[in-house]
């Protein structure tokens, strides 16, 4: 028998848990960011979001530009990473083709359960070889839910209409991911897709264009929306959603201005768009399986109708932040709630550093495997400073393979160089990296790497530290 607070459990339980998505989608028209990109992220919200989805296109990429961006992070990527790490939010992975962008950030507590990350990129421009227009996509496992997001920028121009959702269809068919349960970006659960699509408002005069949004009667346009129109006999966009587009054209404005195009040459319209498409049933329970983890240690013995994983989305924002000046286009934000049954609810692995840690002496940190996962010689576990702003933010690393030190049943111990712990010290965490699932798998407790002992008395170290640490 249950007792009365064991039946809300069970109910909430089944009810799912709720994750806020904020996606982003701007054409930058090769600027540099903007000072304060608070309000785009809406960081004053007091319902923060669990995940941060950016997708940015003409991000400027000149020959010395972009040669650079190979070796360091470009402008864009580091303003979001230096602006969200202090709200505890880690960029998990990034990719990039030319002008085309795509960042996903998420909360820390998120980490060890968003798994199996692929990025890759299809080129439609000049022939298929210039990746000036196309898409970048990141796939991924989010509890156990296998989830795409599509950036696109395709062919401009109000009479490249078909041509935009060839490109579409030709993006979707071409991505390849090297996941047996999720080959392309349609057989995902769910499947964001946005950008600077291009499409246009046609038959509509300048002058009725632009009388509608003055008078905000944008519902006159919809009829005439490319997109709208083609979505009545084109297949594959009946698939997909987009919210009522209740905020004005995004494209295409004087620079520095909120006025429309002065030279009247091209009419307002909605190029930048964000649509998804839910696969509302759950798959047999094999294709829960995230690509790279075949232990299903979470389905085995659970009834039928557990094994249905609920996934549903809501959209609770879409919108345009009409205070961006530095583009011809105004950045399109939508904000979503995940509501999923989680398929994982443990950590692969359990970290935590043993006895206490310095740049004085050699340190210990061990890790419990908690569930079968496909590890090898290049998984490496990193040292973080709190707030850390990526994946690859770390301050050093051991390979776990190489520097094992113990091995029982239950625990491992793995040896960390005291020559690669920082001297200055600091509140620290540790996360182990598995290369085949391409994410960490397990974030320890924050802890306390005490200041160097040596390098304080050999005046290494600033006063204010020396004094702190002798307190």
């Amino acid at each position: 028998m249950s007792t009365p607070g064991m039946e809300k459990m069970e109910q909430n339980d089944n009810e799912g848990d709720n994750f806020r998505l904020h996606l982003v989608t701007w054409n930058v028209a090769t600027a540099e960011p903007p000072v304060d990109i608070s309000s785009l992220l809406h960081l004053e919200s007091p319902k923060g979001p669990d995940v941060y989805v950016i997708g940015l296109q003409e991000v400027y990429s000149g020959p010395l530009r972009f040669m650079s961006d190979v070796v360091f992070d470009d402008p864009w990527s580091h303003c979001l990473m230096t602006t969200l790490a202090p709200w505890n939010y880690v960029k998990v992975s990034s990719i990039r083709m030319q002008g085309l962008l795509l960042l996903f950030f998420s909360k820390l507590e998120h980490l060890p359960f968003i798994r199996d990350i692929q990025a890759t990129y299809t080129r439609t421009g000049i022939f298929g070889y210039w990746g000036n227009k196309g898409g970048v996509s990141i796939r991924l496992s989010f509890y156990g839910h296998m989830l795409c997001f599509l950036n696109c920028h395709l062919s401009a121009h109000m009479n490249n209409a078909t041509e935009r959702v060839i490109e579409f269809e030709y993006i979707t068919d071409k991505q390849i991911f090297n996941c047996e349960k999720a080959q392309r970006i349609l057989d995902h659960r769910l499947v964001f897709w946005f950008g600077d699509l291009n499409f246009r408002i046609q038959d509509h005069g300048m002058h009725f264009v632009r009388t509608c949004i003055s008078d905000q009667n944008y519902n006159l346009l919809w009829s005439k929306d490319q997109l709208i129109m083609l979505k009545k006999k084109e297949k594959l966009l009946q698939e997909f959603e987009e919210g009522p587009l209740d905020f004005q054209p995004t494209y295409k404005f004087d620079l520095n201005t909120d006025l429309y195009d002065s030279s009247k040459k091209r009419k307002p319209a909605w190029t930048d768009r964000i649509l998804w498409r839910l696969i509302p049933k759950a798959l047999p329970s094999d294709k829960q399986e995230e690509c790279g983890d075949r232990s299903d240690a979470n389905n085995v013995g659970q009834p039928e109708e557990a094994k249905k994983s609920l996934l549903e989305l809501s959209q609770d924002l879409y919108t345009s932040d009409m205070q961006y000046r530095i583009s011809d286009h105004k950045p399109v934000i939508g904000i979503f709630t995940l509501k999923l049954k989680k398929m994982q609810t443990t950590p692969l692995v359990h970290l935590l550093a043993e006895g206490e840690w310095s740049a004085d002496i050699d340190a210990m940190l061990v890790y419990f495997p908690k569930q079968p996962f496909p590890s090898s010689s290049w998984d490496w576990i990193g040292l973080y400073k709190v707030g850390f702003s990526s994946v690859f933010d770390y301050i050093t690393y051991t390979w776990v393979k190489d520097d094992e030190v113990a091995v029982d049943e239950e625990a491992i111990k793995v040896y960390m160089s005291k020559d690669e712990i920082p001297v200055r010290g600091g509140e620290c965490v540790l996360g182990y990296y598995c290369n085949t699932l391409q994410c960490i798998i397990g974030i320890s407790e924050p802890f306390k790497v005490h200041a160097s002992k040596v390098a304080i008395e050999e005046g290494f170290l600033p006063e204010k530290l020396r004094g702190l640490h002798r307190s």
